[in-house]
C-alpha cells in the first residue's frame, strides 16, 4: 500500500493487479491538496474511502477474474453507487454490461456494451489505415458540460491506449467523443462516476487539471 499526506480526506486507487498504478498515484498526489492518497487492494480501505479511483490495464476477463477473486467486486460497487468515483481505461469499461473482448459480463453500473475498434472502418480522413490498439494522443469533444471538464478545452488533447470502446444505451451520459475511424464515447458520466477511456495521468496538463477537478468534486 502506497500512501501519501494527511488525514484530511482519503482518496483510494483501487489496486487489482492489473497494470502498474505508480503514475496514477504519482498524478494524483500531485493534485491531492493535502488530502491522503492510497494505492490498495483492501476492500475496506475502498469502503472507508471518500473518493475512488478505479484504473485499469490489460485484457477484460482478467481484470474481472481479479476483482472477484480479491473480493473486491461489493466494495467498488458500493463506491460507484455512493461516493465520486472516477474510472480510467479498463476502469471504465468494467462498469458496463459486457465487453465482446472474451465475452464477459463486466459490473453492470451502466447500461451497454464494449466493443472493438471494426477493422473495416479503420482508416484516416486521407484513407491510411489505423492501427488497432488506437495509442498515443489525441481529441476529446465535451458532448456536454461537466465539472471535470473545468479549465479544460474542447478538443483537448488526451493519452489513449486501447482497442475496445464502450457504447452506452442512454446517450445522456456521454460527456466525451473521440474520432478514431469512427466516432467513438470516450467519457461518460451519470449522478456520482465519472469514467474516461482516454489516461489522464499520462495526458500533461489538461490530465492534472481533470484528476484536480475530481478531487474536488461535489457530485
Amino acid at each position: 500500500m502506497i500512501a501519501v499526506g494527511a488525514a484530511k480526506e482519503k482518496i483510494v486507487v483501487v489496486d487489482y493487479g492489473m497494470g502498474n498504478l505508480r503514475s496514477v498515484w504519482q498524478a494524483l498526489a500531485h493534485v491531492a491538496d493535502g488530502r491522503q492518497v492510497l494505492v490498495s487492494s483492501d476492500p475496506a480501505e475502498v469502503t472507508a474511502a471518500e473518493r475512488v479511483v478505479f484504473p485499469g490495464q490489460g485484457a477484460m476477463p482478467d481484470c474481472m477474474r481479479e476483482i472477484e477473486t480479491r473480493g473486491l467486486r461489493a466494495a467498488v460497487l458500493e463506491a460507484a453507487r455512493n461516493k465520486p468515483f472516477l474510472g480510467i481505461c479498463i476502469g471504465q469499461q468494467m462498469l458496463f454490461d459486457h465487453s465482446d473482448e472474451g465475452d464477459v459480463p463486466g459490473l453492470g453500473l451502466i447500461a451497454g456494451g464494449v466493443h472493438h475498434f471494426p477493422a473495416e472502418k479503420m482508416f484516416d480522413a486521407t484513407g491510411s489505415k489505423l492501427k488497432v490498439p488506437h495509442m498515443g494522443w489525441n481529441e476529446v469533444r465535451q458532448a456536454r458540460q461537466h465539472a471535470l471538464w473545468k479549465g479544460i478545452d474542447d478538443g483537448a488533447r488526451f493519452y489513449f491506449v486501447h482497442s475496445y470502446f464502450v457504447e452506452p444505451l442512454d446517450e445522456d451520459y456521454v460527456v466525451g467523443t473521440t474520432t478514431y475511424g469512427i466516432p467513438f464515447t470516450s467519457a461518460v458520466a451519470r449522478d456520482n462516476i465519472f469514467a474516461i477511456q482516454c489516461h489522464p495521468e499520462k495526458s500533461a496538463v489538461d490530465g492534472l487539471t481533470l484528476l484536480a477537478n475530481f478531487v474536488a468534486w461535489k457530485p
